[in-house]
């Protein structure tokens, strides 16, 4: 089996960890799996200080490393979404749709929202994980 590391130009400096993972080698689709994406620009800074904003980056991230691993939106098969506030989630809940269905459509992955007390950029407040098949 390969297994091809992708982290586009367009991203932030992949330090410690790949922006996408493609597994070849095997009969039929290959996997794709994208490392969380926060709302950062190419420089690895947050871009915007609400959740909407930074939901949108965090998913044009995660679009752009799953593009560069060839596989689009709909390829998706997991996603899951870690916040520091579920209440902020819940209460833009109707933008942050409207944000995935304008990228993505209405192919809907498996899904996870998970809660936690804080991420890796002290700034961000979502992060997007994500697992494809193409």
């Amino acid at each position: 089996m390969d297994i091809n590391r992708i982290n586009p130009e367009e991203l932030a400096p992949a330090v410690g960890f790949s922006h996408a993972v493609v597994a070849s080698g095997t009969p039929g689709a290959c996997p794709v799996f994208v490392a969380g994406q926060t709302g950062t620009d190419a420089r690895g800074v947050i871009v915007g200080a609400g959740i909407v904003e930074q939901f949108a980056r965090a998913l044009d991230n995660l679009l752009v490393a799953l593009r560069a691993a060839g596989a689009e939106p709909d390829a998706l098969t997991s996603l899951t979404v870690y916040l520091t506030s579920i209440a902020e989630y819940r209460a833009h809940a109707a933008e942050i749709g409207k944000v995935w269905r304008d990228r993505c459509g209405r192919a809907y992955p498996a899904m996870a929202v998970v809660e936690v007390a804080r991420l890796w950029d002290p700034a961000a407040k979502v992060e997007l994980q994500g697992a494809a098949v193409r």
